[in-house]
């Protein structure tokens, strides 16, 4: 197996920048879509075989470093006995929870095509697979509205009001969720990265009364973790302070600016739109990114979000290449960047 990702990940010396990118298993692609003309998305994440198939499409055409499992966030809550629904053009619809003691104590035997599609995988990939889920503070949000919302206020509020039941539903979801996430190790993932894609919907404050669950799930996984948040750079200071992470960021601001506070491994960080400008946009800033990763002890190449449904496939083709070229130059001569000085939390 090719190991550059996970070497990066790791803080190991690397021949080359390793590249993935989060949803490269998706809508810009043709063949997905006409999956899709056939398929609802809960029954392409329920059905082995259809995803497999659609994990695998990406590697097909593009020379990544890296697989990532196909599947919803929120699939981990049909173990805890909770249903939810994809509903097109609004995200998941979640039956709205009304006390923490209504979720049931995680069953994998009801998430089994999970496992069953990572074995499968296993045999097939020649690159590391990721796993995933999101974070408890993301399902709790997804719970307490029962939809995307702009303005995640109700998980907000919930801490204001009710301290003692926050804690709780952060205790029951994390246990969950770790429970679900070292399933994934066990069929086989290499790694799994933990979204907590609300975190920026929040006060210090109150992420700081989160954050010792998220760093209670790292604790007790034993392959690498990133910790992926988006929206949250007035969060960095707490941020900073996660152990056993490589830190995952958005676009919002250049990667150089976490040097200060943060010498890990870390993943990061085009803005997804530049894709949809022509490559000789958008090269020079891939080759930027590149530059500005030799900063950390490792980085991985990744966009700052999802890739967009829009972004023609011809164009991640050319950025895959483009970073690996870049990151060949940039390992091979990084005398003119900064020494990663020892990291202090």
């Amino acid at each position: 197996m090719r190991d550059r990702l996970l070497r990066a990940l790791r803080g190991a010396p690397v021949d080359t920048t390793p590249v993935w990118i989060m949803r490269q298993a998706g809508r810009y692609l043709p063949e997905y879509r006409k999956l899709r003309e056939r398929f609802s998305m809960l029954e392409m994440c329920r059905r082995v075989d259809l995803a497999v198939e659609v994990t695998l499409q990406p590697l097909r055409r593009f020379d990544l470093d890296a697989a990532i499992l196909f599947s919803d966030l929120l699939v981990p809550l049909w173990g805890m006995g909770w249903d939810f629904d994809l509903v097109e053009g609004k995200g998941p619809v979640v039956r709205p929870l009304e006390r923490v003691d209504a979720l049931e104590p995680m069953n994998l035997s009801r998430l089994d095509f999970v496992f069953d599609t990572i074995q499968q995988l296993k045999n097939r990939l020649e690159v590391p697979l990721l796993g995933f889920t999101g974070a408890p503070l993301t399902f709790a949000s997804y719970l307490l509205e029962g939809r995307p919302r702009r303005d995640f206020a109700r998980i907000r509020a919930l801490y204001y009001r009710d301290p003692q039941a926050f804690h709780a539903l952060m205790d029951t979801l994390s246990r969950h969720l770790t429970t679900y996430l070292k399933a994934q190790v066990d069929a086989g993932v290499d790694a799994v990265q933990l979204f907590d894609s609300w975190a920026g919907s929040l006060p210090s404050e109150l992420y700081a009364a989160v954050l010792p669950y998220v760093q209670r799930m790292v604790d007790e996984l034993t392959v690498p973790v990133i910790f992926f948040s988006t929206g949250s750079f007035h969060l960095f200071p707490l941020l900073q302070t996660l152990k056993g992470v490589v830190l995952g960021v958005d676009w919002r601001v250049p990667l150089r600016v976490y040097r200060e506070g943060w010498s890990g491994p870390i993943q990061g960080n085009l803005d997804p739109a530049w894709l949809l400008a022509s490559p000789e946009v958008f090269l020079p800033r891939v080759q930027q990114i590149v530059q500005e990763g030799h900063l950390f002890s490792g980085h991985v190449f990744n966009l700052g979000h999802g890739i967009l449904p829009e972004t023609p496939p011809e164009h991640l083709g050319h950025l895959v290449e483009a970073v690996h070229a870049a990151g060949c130059s940039a390992a091979a001569s990084p005398s003119h960047l900064e020494p990663p000085r020892e990291r202090t939390s």
